[in-house]
């Protein structure tokens, strides 16, 4: 599981781990990790010229201290700093005197550090930075940051004013809010930040942020019961109820039964218009259909909403009043009770959770820990917010962040795939939390697999999940193989 902690907690553990280390021992082994990366940017290319951009504080001297082992190593290195009257005089001294040369403006470089301000910045680029940013930005360099880029804020992952966009950040001691959420994870190089363990992790609470990792079949094991028991039935692995669909919208009740059928339960049911339960069965012969004015056999979970049209308020009614767990998606979203009796999995987009919490859209984009948090607060149930970085928030426990997927998961349909996924997991005996980021995590991580690095269909994600579930289980999933969010991003 990768774990990213508030500045606070992370200030709190340095200090614990500062006091059983000998003085500077931990900005050493900061700048020895870094060296390390960025030596392996420029190894073998004798022109390569690193340009270390340093501010006052420690991040500075990390970078300062890295780039005096680039320079004994023959790397030319040239120093920038932000404030000559705050510089780290120890790091400076300590580059000057392995071969650096010190200069007052941007130089031509292969390589860029950002070691502007780290952890302790706010929102924005200051001068400075502010006006050399455009510039170095526009040079083709590649940008590394040092623990995060600066001008994000670390905790919420909101970007206000200008910031630097990197190409590589790499953190220190555990991962940093900023890189996993979004706005400020696609200014961070766009996947997970290489970490240098620093030995902070005794000395670290509890996160504010989790991240399901292939490694993670522990997670879904416990979330599946007794699903690959070899006593099982269908039955015990559990009956996933889906009442979603019209007329209109026939492929979102397909697909989304397509996913649920795709996930751990060992069985579906479908409730919906007499014609549309035809047309599932001809679809997938294994799901025992329902007419909405008729009887339903026992579920386990529900899943209510894809594609819903005019019944979807009935069929939310109905499912609440099994009192069994459920998922509530798409149109449902529409229609929510002031609170819960059952454990509930909410699956907004951001369009969705600014109208649940009459918001503008912009706002939650801007900020969606903040909002994802605020409405499982407010519903005291789990919300899935869907997005690039699709966060799993429930009350009192660390949100989960899905890294999985590549862009290519933008496709129609997707979203019906996910919901019947994580109601499957739901039925199987899963909490929603654990439901809803396992979901999320096969979803996302099928999505590649399906195509690495092109276009998608939803039903081919759904075709996928089975063989990724498996995959994960044997503990042949790469994590190379399950996220496609690499890419230079020069807009910023």
């Amino acid at each position: 599981m990768l774990r990213a902690h508030r500045v606070d907690d992370v200030r709190t553990a340095e200090a614990a781990l500062m006091a059983t280390v000998p003085e500077g021992q931990l900005m050493e082994r900061a700048a020895r990790g870094l060296a390390h990366h960025l030596l392996r940017l420029v190894e073998g290319d004798r022109a390569a010229r690193v340009l270390l951009v340093v501010g006052p504080g420690n991040n500075g001297g990390d970078a300062l201290y890295a780039g005096a082992l680039l320079a004994g190593l023959g790397v030319h290195v040239d120093v920038l700093p932000t404030d000559a009257r705050r510089v780290h005089a120890e790091g400076l001294a300590a580059a000057l005197a392995a071969g650096a040369t010190r200069v007052d403006a941007p130089v031509p470089a292969t390589v860029v550090v950002d070691g502007v301000v780290g952890i302790g910045g706010r929102g924005g680029l200051r001068e400075p930075m502010a006006g050399w940013w455009p510039e170095l930005h526009a040079s083709g360099a590649t940008v590394v940051a040092v623990d995060v880029p600066s001008g994000v804020d670390v905790d919420t992952g909101t970007l206000d004013g200008d910031h630097v966009t990197a190409d590589l950040t790499l953190t220190f001691g555990t991962h940093k809010p900023a890189l996993l959420l979004d706005p400020a994870a696609r200014v961070a190089g766009g996947r997970p930040a290489p970490l240098v363990d620093i030995g902070l992790a005794p000395f670290l609470p509890a996160p504010l942020l989790e991240a399901l990792e292939a490694s993670d079949v522990g997670v879904l094991e416990a979330a599946t019961g007794g699903a690959s028991d070899p006593g099982a039935q269908k039955y015990s692995r559990g009956v996933v109820g889906v009442a979603a669909g019209s007329e209109q919208y026939a492929g979102a009740a397909q697909l989304c039964v397509r996913g649920a059928q795709a996930g751990v339960a060992g069985m579906v049911r479908f409730v919906g218009s007499p014609g549309l339960c035809a047309r599932i069965v001809d679809r997938c012969p294994e799901v025992v259909a329902h007419p909405d004015d008729g009887p339903h056999g026992r579920v386990q979970a529900w899943v209510v909403g894809p594609g819903g049209g005019d019944e979807v308020a009935a069929r939310l009614a109905m499912a609440l009043d099994d009192g069994v767990p459920l998922v509530v998606d798409a149109d449902a979203l529409a229609h929510l009770p002031g609170s819960f009796e059952v454990p509930v999995l909410l699956t907004p987009h951001a369009g969705e959770l600014a109208r649940m919490l009459d918001v503008d859209r912009d706002a939650v984009e801007a900020d969606p820990l903040a909002h994802a948090t605020r409405a499982a607060e407010r519903w005291g149930a789990t919300v899935l917010l869907k997005g690039a970085r699709t966060l799993v928030a429930h009350p009192g426990e660390a949100t989960r962040v899905n890294l999985t997927g590549s862009p290519w998961l933008a496709t129609a349909g997707a979203g019906d795939v996910l919901a019947g996924l994580a109601g499957s997991f739901l039925a199987a005996g899963a909490d929603p939390r654990a439901a809803g980021s396992l979901a999320a995590f096969l979803h996302g991580a099928s999505s590649v697999r399906a195509n690495p690095g092109g276009p998608i269909t939803a039903h081919q994600v759904a075709d996928h999940v089975p063989a990724t579930i498996a995959a994960m289980r044997r503990g042949d999933l790469a994590e190379a193989d399950v996220r496609r969010w690499d890419g230079r991003r020069r807009d910023g």
